[in-house]
């Protein structure tokens, strides 16, 4: 009996051990295989994730996406998607990750797997210069009176519909659709991540738009994985901190906040 228990034991071990083998490089042997790396983002989200007048993606998430790949010895390939869609993409296997300016939420961890934060940002809002002042505080945005425009299936749309349920929301499928509303005056302010904002202010310097001196909360941004390739999600960790420690995500990262030169590039 203690054979037979000890054999079945072996058994069931190795059959475990079998399965998790299985599944252990999947999508990154997909990826060599293929030579190619497919990340998923919606191309509009300044300073990450941007589309060049002759359609090219750039930014910050787009640098990190390039320097994965050459480190893989692949080639990248960016699948422009709305936001709202992007993890399902990931979770049926049609984008390798997601890169594009996501926040790690507990909600979204329970379906996908996240490596970061590659940089921290928050809530803040865009809106005419004349309507700063009244719009100053989050208490200020919950009101009847408010129109608040929000990227839809974002973080943004979260918190207006936590801190602000008064004020009416409008959800769009793009950042360039949402700040258009404000420009339009059908929207009094737009939700967006700060750096967002603060650059948006600065690239349309004639329509006199503000932002909030500081974010509202605190957002941590990551790399959103497969959640069925263990040696993926841990080649990623192991690249993002080995570029941390040699101080190249610094440097990356400051190539696209403290030189805007970048913004001629835009549509």
């Amino acid at each position: 009996m203690k054979k037979l228990t000890l054999i079945t034991m072996v058994a069931l071990v190795l059959s475990i051990f079998t399965a998790v083998s299985a599944l252990a490089g999947v999508v990154l042997d997909r990826i060599i295989q293929k030579g190619e790396l497919v990340v998923g983002t919606s191309g509009n989200q300044l300073p990450f994730s941007m589309t060049t007048k002759d359609g090219k993606i750039i930014g910050l998430d787009a640098d990190l996406a390039t320097i994965m790949a050459s480190s893989m010895g692949v080639k990248v390939k960016f699948d422009v998607m709305p936001f709202s869609e992007l993890l399902t993409a990931l979770e049926e296997g049609k984008v390798d990750m997601v890169l594009s300016s996501m926040t790690i939420l507990p909600k979204r961890n329970l379906k996908v797997a996240f490596v970061g934060p590659y940089f921290v940002s928050g809530k803040s809002i865009i809106t005419p210069v004349e309507k700063a002042e009244s719009l100053n505080t989050v208490a200020d945005l919950n009101s009847p009176e408010v129109t608040l425009v929000a990227l839809k299936g974002s973080t943004s749309q979260i918190f207006v519909e936590k801190v602000a349920p008064k004020a009416k929301l409008i959800t769009t499928e793009d950042y360039d659709k949402a700040l258009d509303m404000v420009m339009q005056d059908k929207a009094d302010a737009m939700v967006a991540d700060y750096p967002y904002c603060a650059v948006s202010s600065y690239r349309y310097p004639e329509k006199k738009l503000a932002t909030a001196d500081k974010p509202f909360t605190y957002e941590p941004l990551g790399i959103a994985l497969p959640a069925n390739d263990p040696l993926l999600i841990n080649w990623v960790e192991n690249f993002l901190m080995t570029l941390n420690g040699s101080n190249g995500l610094k440097v990356v990262t400051e190539r696209w906040f403290k030189n805007p030169a970048w913004l001629s590039e835009l549509p």
